[in-house]
């Protein structure tokens, strides 16, 4: 093992430099000369607009330009793509009636963008914005996804008169039917995982910039990865070549899938800058977010389960609610569908499955990927079914769990949605979780607490999902002149850790020390492709890539060294960050060929930059599982809820850095707990946010947040990629609701509690306590 290689825990080597203010993220970037953009924001769910008066926004002193949809239309500029229209149930395509980069016509969310106005100034535009009149013509509006498809709801889309986008399905249908009618017992239940706002640390924001000589836009923005919304903008939304197009992301302050996609202000920066031969300048605020980031979640699941006598599971058949929102976001129709559907039979072997998502409009904001992006609806599905069958059957949940998992003993193992598992012990993972949470002894502990007054309950969450093998990735790797190393990756960091991971993996093949290797992410003129970071892909596919450019840098590393050491480049060997001859004491240090390299005193075939690239295309998908068990307490006066253990047992394969690993998870963990006890976005009938800022909106806090005793098991890495790397990055949001949930129906199974939906505020808790204690009287 080379010193802080691969499977160390190492501290990360970014830390310092973001803990001590020397970060560079997008608001930290002024251009010389910028001017400030304001966005017009509708107060309006649902509204026809019949005109827009800028004439007194125009006056303010300061103001350069105020724009709308009829300046973007007279443009050319184009509406916001749905990049994943996959076909739907008998074929058909999903109905995408166009998200426009501001309103025309008709707003269909509140905060949907009206104008946008630009100013030497932020206090300017802000003022200006203020006085843009818009009239408006107020609509009937719908937030409820079952609702808006009743006859007679508010349209939002003419394209779609009764608001939905498309059904899409998967399975054969009739023979899953079948096999329910024949089932011994069925067991159906209907849950639904509430609508998020992701919020991260850092608002979104962009920068326009444009150099008239050129003739060439550059935007610097806070993204999930430059290359996507490079194509996009450059060839779908302004209509010019892709090098024509510059896009850059410094550090960003955490994503979770919201920082994917393209959004008005990005395009409209873009717009004016080039329109006033200036760079423009928006920073949104904590408001806007919660008005116009991408959602998260928003679907209701009804599920109906066939078993046999055994308490085998023989059929199952599945019909999803999807709330897009008043528009289709980027991967909307995707995370809606097949993101989560892969993995909707979970880690149980069922014979039969079909499948059913209706896709509707509401006049809510757009949803798109959140912090797994679909599969934690499954497992949280599935987990809650198997719950609620194991209590009718009369089986304890474990054991239904061990009835019906996977055996390793069947991998590779094709489920019915389509997936191949390649590995996974799923019987060994939940009887290790078992253990380490002294399960058996928990209803001890639930007898004790009753004797206080309180309930207690203990919860079990499995889960699976399907991630990592995701795209094309890209990557450089350079000798730089005083012998360290840059790496230039496709990949795009949030916070996650990159800089260390890549370092690592370098440090590994050349034995070269974290100080002198460098990681740059996040401009487009680095390289030419790039997939970014989603699905948990990032150290998978940037590692092949890494890796594949490093062999060929080595290969003319040995070629130099072999020149300056007179042997063949076979004879060649890479050591701790020097090449030696086999068998000899001769060597020749990074920094010597560095010095060759760079002072030109190499023969002409072997000089130039010693930089070398590579593109790696996707390795099969990876399935990371584990099992969370969480066992907490409710006191029974006040429905104060308090998680007393918190037990994660994990499969991701080899792991490059645990420590890294384990933050993930813990990280995950804060999101998915965040989603089961605090966090709803809550909409009013006329569709105005009721939950519009943290005075409103619960986020779990660290004294939310129990101890968490984790394990990984390293015993199954991955088959189908040369690392046995199975991803981690969402792990967490995807185990912890379903555990959570799972405890607290075991809390309150003594007060007659069957049914409970996320999320479970003490309010809540405290309402179902009083009922029953009501009930009893």
């Amino acid at each position: 093992m080379k010193k802080f290689g691969i499977g160390q825990s190492i501290r990360r080597v970014e830390d310092v430099r973001l803990l001590t203010g020397e970060g560079c993220y997008t608001d930290d970037i002024r251009p010389e000369g910028a001017a400030f953009g304001a966005v017009v924001r509708s107060p309006h769910a649902h509204a026809n607009i019949l005109s827009i008066d800028s004439e007194d926004a125009q006056q303010v002193e300061g103001v350069l330009a105020v724009y709308t949809h009829a300046d973007l239309d007279a443009a050319g500029v184009k509406d916001i793509p749905c990049m994943t229209l996959l076909p739907g149930k008998e074929g058909k395509k999903p109905i995408s009636p166009g998200h426009p980069v501001l309103a025309r016509g008709k707003v269909r969310h509140v905060g949907d963008p009206v104008a946008f106005v630009v100013a030497e100034t932020l206090e300017a535009a802000q003022e200006a914005a203020e006085l843009v009149m818009v009239d408006y013509e107020d609509l009937d509006a719908v937030v409820d996804p079952a609702k808006a498809l009743e006859p007679g709801a508010p349209n939002l889309h003419e394209a779609a008169p009764d608001n939905l986008s498309f059904t899409w399905d998967m399975g054969e249908e009739a023979e899953t039917e079948a096999a329910l009618a024949a089932a011994e017992r069925v067991v159906e239940i209907e849950v639904i995982n509430n609508r998020i706002v992701v919020n991260s640390m850092e608002p979104r924001n962009a920068i326009g910039e444009y150099e008239a000589g050129e003739d060439r836009l550059t935007l610097t923005t806070t993204t999930q990865g430059v290359f996507s919304l490079r194509n996009q903008i450059s060839e779908r939304i302004l209509g010019i070549p892709v090098e024509k197009l510059r896009v850059k992301t410094p550090d960003v302050g955490g994503g979770f899938g919201m920082k994917l996609f393209v959004y008005s202000e990005q395009v409209l920066v873009l717009f004016a800058a080039r329109a006033l031969g200036r760079p423009v300048v928006w920073n949104g605020t904590r408001g806007e977010c919660f008005q116009s980031d991408s959602q998260g979640r928003d679907f209701v699941n009804r599920l109906k389960a066939g078993f046999d006598a055994e308490g085998k599971i023989t059929a199952l058949k599945i019909d999803n609610l999807a709330n897009l929102g008043g528009y289709l976001s980027n991967f909307s129709i995707y995370v809606a569908t097949m993101a989560g559907a892969r993995m909707f039979s979970g880690v149980y072997d069922i014979p039969k499955l079909y499948a059913q998502v209706r896709c509707v409009f509401t006049n809510t904001v757009p949803v798109d990927a959140y912090r797994g992006a679909g599969r934690p609806e499954a497992a949280y599905m599935l987990e809650r079914l198997m719950d609620k069958a194991a209590r009718e059957l009369g089986m304890t949940r474990e054991e239904i769990r061990f009835k019906n998992f996977i055996p390793a003993s069947a991998m590779p193992y094709k489920t019915q949605t389509g997936m191949t598992y390649d590995s996974g012990d799923f019987a060994m993972i939940l009887g290790r979780a078992l253990e380490k949470s002294d399960y058996a002894g928990a209803a001890a502990r639930k007898a004790e607490a009753a004797r206080r007054g309180n309930f207690r309950g203990i919860g079990i969450g499995y889960y699976i999902e399907a991630c990592a093998g995701v795209g094309q990735e890209e990557a450089r790797v350079r000798l730089d002149e005083d012998g360290g190393m840059t790496v230039f990756v496709g990949t795009q960091s949030n916070g996650q850790g990159h800089a260390t991971a890549y370092a690592q993996i370098m440090a590994e093949r050349f034995g070269v020390a974290l100080e002198k290797l460098r990681v740059k992410q996040g401009d487009s003129d680095d390289l030419t492709s790039g997939g970014g970071t989603g699905g948990s892909r990032s150290l998978l596919m940037g590692r092949l890539a890494i890796e594949g450019a490093s062999d060929k840098v080595l290969e003319r590393l040995k070629q130099i060294a072999g020149h300056l050491l007179e042997a063949a480049p076979q004879d060649i060997e890479m050591g701790e960050g020097s090449l030696s001859v086999v068998g000899t004491d001769k060597r020749v240090t990074l920094e010597g060929v560095a010095k060759a390299v760079y002072a030109g005193d190499l023969p002409e075939e072997l000089g130039g930059e010693l930089a070398e690239t590579y593109n790696t295309t996707a390795p099969p998908l990876t399935y990371p599982n584990g099992c969370h068990i969480v066992e907490l307490e409710i006191e029974g006066d006040t429905g104060e809820l308090s998680i007393e253990r918190y037990t994660v047992v994990d499969d991701f394969g080899t792991l490059v850095n645990p420590m890294m690993a384990a933050g993930q998870v813990h990280g995950g963990i804060a999101q998915g707990l965040g989603q089961a006890l605090l966090e709803l976005t809550a909409y009013d009938e006329s569709g105005q946010l009721l939950t519009g800022s943290f005075m409103d909106y619960g986020m779990p806090r660290a004294d939310n947040l129990p101890e968490i005793d984790l394990e990984f098991v390293q015993e199954v890495p991955c088959a189908t990629n040369p690392f046995g790397i199975k991803g981690a990055g969402e792990a967490g949001a995807i185990g912890a609701p379903p555990a959570i949930m799972g405890a607290l129906l075991d809390a309150l199974a003594p007060l007659g509690v069957t049914e409970l939906d996320m999320p479970a505020t003490p309010a809540k808790l405290w309402s179902l306590i009083q009922q029953s204690k009501a009930a009893a009287e």
